[in-house]
């Protein structure tokens, strides 16, 4: 294999090459480690951002570090209208689209007694009513042989104390992508999801100390996830090597959901 340089000499990997990834919210977090990881692989990587057009520019530059194309592109994925106009963008710069990561999501965390409407409509808006968005304007891009992968959470398998609407869309992600995967069969597509448990992002930053000693004591592995532990597996279902994996759920949670 031949070496290319980024910030220092690395085994350039081929796994993707030749591949085209939307990779939705992936300005930051998990998002922007599934971006690094798939520019490793040698995929072109198009960067979709909400609102922060500086964090985003300085991702797409990490990206090109590993010498593949990538661009930025602005689109709440919780409307519909601004997804379409960047389904339009992406037609017109790459023309398909091999890969698709439903990634983008918040959390509105509060018990449900005390949640508004605006924080449960605006957690599935994104969360859910996102992925619907996304996939059905991209999938008219995508080429058969194709991989779908979205990020659910072991919160939509097994629920969690002031998270209704976050353990609901999460949940639907998983009904959405074993649905889809019995469509999309016939065109070898394949459509999975993977299920993080606690890791280390901006969402998880200012939780109190003390709970996550409890969640780390609860995990058998003792430490939470590193995004980059979720883009690994993200990367292999985007891979041939995943191509008899579909409608799958993989938990990457370090045992904490067992």
């Amino acid at each position: 294999m031949g070496l290319y340089m980024c910030n220092k000499t690395c085994v350039s990997i081929k796994m993707l090459k030749g591949k085209t990834a939307l990779i939705t919210g992936a300005s930051r977090g998990i998002g922007k480690a599934i971006a690094i990881e798939f520019a490793r692989n040698n995929a072109d990587v198009i960067i979709n951002y909400y609102n922060d057009k500086d964090e985003a520019e300085a991702a797409v530059d990490d990206v090109k570090k590993y010498g593949v194309k990538s661009m930025a592109v602005q689109a709440d994925v919780s409307n519909f209208d601004e997804v379409k106009r960047m389904a339009a963008i992406i037609q017109k710069n790459f023309e398909k689209i091999n890969i698709l990561v439903n990634n983008a999501g918040i959390v509105k965390d509060r018990t449900l007694k005390k949640m508004t409407m605006q924080e449960w409509h605006a957690v599935i808006n994104t969360n859910l009513n996102g992925v619907f968005h996304v996939t059905k304007a991209i999938l008219p891009l995508m080429r058969d042989g194709g991989r779908i992968i979205s990020i659910s959470s072991i919160i939509g398998l097994y629920g969690n104390f002031g998270q209704c609407n976050y353990a609901a869309a999460k949940a639907g992600i998983i009904g959405f992508t074993k649905s889809l995967a019995k469509e999309l069969g016939k065109k070898k597509i394949t459509v999975n999801a993977v299920a993080p448990g606690f890791v280390k992002t901006s969402i998880t930053k200012n939780m109190p100390l003390f709970r996550k000693k409890v969640i780390n004591y609860m995990t058998p592995l003792k430490e939470e996830a590193e995004p980059e532990d979720i883009a690994n597996v993200v990367a292999f279902l985007a891979s041939d090597k995943a191509r008899y994996v579909t409608g799958a759920v993989i938990n990457v949670d370090g045992g904490l959901a067992f």
